[in-house]
């Protein structure tokens, strides 16, 4: 099953100061909006996002090309979705937590 680029989503206090810290470290800037309080940045093959506001935990991130598969695998394996958006046959996004309660989004992107 292949999940996609990987990428973690940080939730963060101050977006300034994360975002200082991560350049300082060498990543770079590759998309969202500083003013709407997410950004992605990207060092190599290393990506973070950071968001303020937006949600309580981190979460591990993965955005496939193609979610169809990846979503009949979890259903097989009975996975419980905390949330799903988009797509009539099956939604481009699906959101659940793993046996220690970490927060998995599944973002299908259209490239």
């Amino acid at each position: 099953m292949e999940l996609g680029r990987f990428s973690v989503s940080l939730n963060v206090k101050d977006i300034k100061k994360s975002k200082e810290f991560y350049q300082g470290l060498g990543f770079e800037v590759v998309a969202g909006v500083e003013e709407q309080n997410w950004l992605v940045l990207a060092n190599g093959d290393a990506r973070i996002g950071i968001f303020q506001g937006m949600f309580e935990k981190n979460i591990l991130t993965f955005n496939p090309k193609n979610i169809k598969p990846i979503h009949k695998k979890l259903d097989a394996l009975g996975i419980e979705y905390s949330m799903q958006m988009g797509g009539q046959d099956y939604p481009k996004m699906a959101a659940f937590t793993d046996p220690d309660g970490n927060d998995i989004l599944i973002d299908q992107h259209d490239e």
